[in-house]
């Protein structure tokens, strides 16, 4: 049978290949020996909108019933942050999630949440791969009639809790009675319903239900984006953008212009609004693609700062134990103190339209208040589809020092907290990461502006060869 190993966000794997119901079963087995192992009683089990999601989240809730465990499940599809939320509301000890999350439709996967409503620690996730038996169990599993019956299956309505638990959290008539015109694109992912209950006049993209995803990855980056960022531009009452992810624990913004606010941007709002308007305090935590922008707005505000490697699971183990007033990463996973630590896509874009409601400020002029405190700055990712074994020469390049400058640009300092950052001065660098799920090099830089970073982007694609 096929090693399942967990990669930054849990076991992702392509349909009817890898990701099979046998794989499945596999996989939830052993998640529920750890639990058993562990003394836990109880989990919640929800599934986004991918293709036969409900067939594996029922798949994983009979093994859980084969082994006496508990379930809470969804009724319909939901978001990870459901889940995660589900998690602690209901007091149970741990959450499942089968979702593939941004990856192409083609993905499916298999995430654990912790008892605190966020990723599961990495060494946790490690004790349940160890426990997945080599092949599926053969033993008759209950029926969620069964299960029922039996007091093993409970149905949970996750999207009514999160909701109820935004109206106690959020100045909503606030947001509603504002200049904020609001343009949602859900990317056919399972943040669609709670969008369309909480603003029912916003103006929604992707709303409807199609496993597919139109055949594009789900991942709120502005290449994927671009009928938001035209809408945006071509409409004279619209102001703000916002997107989620498959599973809606991802964000992307963007301005009343249709110009694309990316996830550095997004931290420093977010900072910005916590510390100064709603006077919060606490660590800030960033995931080691994050621009340093955030260390300088960090150290103007007093605040102490961490720099992780690349997965938000990192960043949710220090929320679980220490005071963390913002924490996030690059690739739109962004998490607030008053929350659980979770990254969560619809909470953050909230945050950003309470501010702006609050301010009576648009995006644009917030981000000019931003500005002036650490200074102006661009960025962009470029994702090389690439073979495996050019990818890992790459790294293995990268690890040697054999890369000393990318075209005409010096590099004067390298770091390799995870992956490997290459700072020609103290405001353009450029960072080369390899995927861990698939067969991808992530390219990423920072320059004062644009066509900086475009230049920085094509040196070091010819650097590379790629």
């Amino acid at each position: 049978m096929t090693k399942i190993k967990f990669g930054t966000d849990g076991w992702r794997a392509i349909i009817a290949q890898e990701y099979t119901v046998d794989n499945v079963k596999r996989v939830a087995e052993g998640t529920a020996l750890w639990m058993k192992a562990q003394g836990f009683k109880k989990v919640v089990i929800g599934h986004d909108c991918r293709f036969a999601g409900e067939l594996f989240a029922h798949t994983t809730t009979r093994i859980m019933g084969l082994h006496g465990i508990k379930v809470n499940l969804a009724k319909d599809f939901v978001s990870t942050p459901m889940v995660s939320l589900g998690v602690v509301k209901t007091k149970s000890d741990l959450g499942v999630v089968i979702t593939a999350s941004h990856n192409p439709p083609s993905y499916n996967g298999f995430k654990l949440k912790s008892l605190h409503g966020g990723p599961s620690i990495p060494s946790d996730v490690a004790a349940v791969e160890a426990m997945i038996p080599d092949t599926p169990t053969d033993e008759a599993l209950p029926t969620l009639e069964e299960m029922f019956e039996n007091g093993l299956l409970n149905y949970i309505d996750l999207e009514d809790m999160y909701i109820e638990h935004v109206k106690a959290n959020f100045d909503l008539d606030a947001i509603r009675n504002s200049d904020v015109r609001l343009a949602y694109d859900a990317m056919y992912g399972a943040g669609m319903n709670v969008i369309k209950r909480l603003f029912p006049d916003a103006e929604l993209l992707h709303c409807d239900h199609n496993p597919g995803f139109e055949g594009q990855a789900p991942e709120p980056i502005h290449r994927n984006l671009g009928k938001l960022s035209s809408t945006l531009a071509n409409s004279s009452e619209l102001n703000l953008g916002l997107a989620n992810d498959g599973d809606a624990d991802r964000i992307g913004m963007y301005d009343e212009d249709g110009n694309f606010v990316d996830s550095h941007h997004l931290l420093l709002l977010l900072l910005l609004y916590m510390y100064k308007y709603k006077e919060m305090t606490g660590k800030v935590i960033v995931t080691f693609s994050v621009t340093d922008k955030m260390k300088k707005l960090a150290e103007k505000f007093g605040l102490e700062i961490q720099v992780t490697k690349i997965g938000f699971k990192y960043i949710a183990e220090i929320m679980i134990e220490e005071d963390v007033v913002v924490g996030g990463e690059e690739s739109g996973g962004l998490a607030v103190k008053g929350h659980i630590p979770e990254r969560d896509g619809i909470w953050n874009g909230l945050l950003i339209m309470e501010f702006m409601a609050k301010t009576g400020k648009s995006i644009k002029e917030l981000i000019s208040e931003v500005y002036d405190l650490v200074g102006s700055f661009a960025f962009d990712r470029d994702d090389l589809h690439i073979a495996n074994d050019k990818k890992w020469a790459i790294m293995d390049n990268c690890k040697n020092n054999v890369y000393t400058a990318m075209g005409d640009y010096q590099v004067q300092k390298v770091e390799n907290v995870d992956g490997y950052k290459f700072y020609f001065s103290d405001d353009e660098w450029v960072m080369i990461r390899p995927s861990g799920t698939e067969p991808v090099l992530r390219v990423y830089a920072q320059a004062p502006d644009m066509d900086g970073v475009r230049s920085i982007l094509n040196a070091t694609h010819k650097t590379l060869g790629s």
